[in-house]
């Protein structure tokens, strides 16, 4: 590792968890398919308040899609999933009501048009892949296929998460060991959903905003009527605590370290240890801008490749990086133009006002110009 960039973050998250800004941060970064920063503070959120280590499990919700997306890449490489071929080719339960055209690219794109979940729907039923995969199977889509992008917050990974299971034989949770995180050697440390005996290094989140934030949007906003309709969905600490929650194939959202989430980004800009994943070409392709505007459930501009955000604000507003943010504020992502990843993994959900992801990830790049 740089000793002088780990010292410098090591240092930062120390300020952050003591002036009681944050609870538990862990900070991965590669650079040039070196590990250069696997840094950490303050505890594992759990009431003995055992501190939190770099091989602790954090779940950082959507930031699960950036490894969604990568395993289909993955798999198109492998000549497994066509991008322009219709979800019912692989799933044809799915064309029902009008979505006979939905490509995975569409699904890629959060342009399918099936965002929404029904208001009613339990924990217990978000957790059951069946039980899921039907709902969205018999969804009629809210817009044209293909004409407009609205984020599609829970269903993207039952959508992909089920193409993936159709292609492969496997659940996303195997084809994502099988295909991408053993050959990496972080099969021990990303995930969709956990295997039971890790449970016990899994940090536990708290609220730190986040919560009061999704419940002072109003109830007729897109995320809250489409994506979020009832609070037993929310992605908040209560939900992500639960055993079920954390056990279930949910492809949607992840469970990582830091460390894995920055090498599964570092081995699709070159090589790791001799491993990598998509050659250059694929991820050219993967992370050119194919959508871009006011993304109609979000209600904000962002430019999205085919499954990764571009240009975040943590990623300096450069459409050269691509990855995938976590409600509550945990974010991996690549940066092309300067050969590094970056992941950010935090036990406290804060609102969207938090900086200091953007905070970090301004640090480390000017450490390492």
């Amino acid at each position: 590792m740089n000793a002088k960039v780990q010292a410098r973050v090591e240092a930062v998250l120390g300020t952050l968890v003591e002036s009681g800004a944050e609870s538990g941060l862990q900070v991965g970064v590669y650079a040039d398919g070196e590990l250069v920063v696997d840094a950490c503070a303050g505890t594992a959120g759990s009431p003995d308040g055992r501190p939190l280590g770099p091989a602790t499990l954090i779940h950082g919700f959507s930031t699960g899609k950036g490894f969604t997306t990568t395993l289909v890449h993955v798999l198109a490489e492998r000549g497994l999933i066509d991008y322009d071929t219709p979800i019912a080719h692989y799933w044809p339960e799915f064309a029902a009501h009008g979505k006979e055209r939905v490509t995975v690219r569409h699904a890629l794109t959060h342009t399918a048009g099936v965002p929404q979940l029904p208001v009613a729907l339990t924990p217990a039923e978000l957790c059951d892949w069946d039980t899921m995969c039907a709902v969205v199977a018999e969804q009629e889509p809210l817009w044209e296929p293909g004409t407009d992008s609205g984020y599609h917050g829970w269903t993207f990974g039952w959508i992909l998460g089920e193409t993936v299971r159709r292609v492969t034989g496997l659940t996303p949770a195997e084809a994502l060991r099988t295909y991408v995180t053993e050959p990496l050697g972080i099969a021990d440390e990303l995930f969709f959903g956990l295997p039971e005996g890790e449970l016990p290094r899994t940090a536990t989140l708290v609220e730190g905003g986040w919560g009061a934030w999704l419940a002072s949007l109003p109830p007729t906003a897109p995320f809250r009527a489409l994506v979020a309709p009832n609070p037993g969905v929310w992605t908040v600490a209560e939900l992500a605590n639960r055993r079920d929650f954390l056990l279930a194939d949910l492809p949607a959202g992840g469970t990582t370290t830091a460390r894995a989430a920055a090498r599964l980004y570092a081995a699709l800009l070159g090589e790791v240890d001799g491993v990598r994943l998509l050659p250059h070409a694929r991820v050219e392709l993967a992370t050119a801008v194919a959508v871009s505007g006011k993304d109609r459930v979000l209600r904000a501009r962002h430019a999205k490749g085919l499954g990764y955000f571009l240009g975040l604000p943590e990623m300096a507003g450069e459409l050269t990086s691509f990855g995938h943010h976590g409600s509550g504020g945990s974010i991996a992502f690549a940066d092309r133009a300067r050969g590094l990843s970056f992941a950010l993994t935090r036990t406290r959900l804060v609102a969207p006002t938090n900086d200091t992801a953007r905070l970090l990830a301004d640090e480390v790049r000017a450490l390492l110009k």
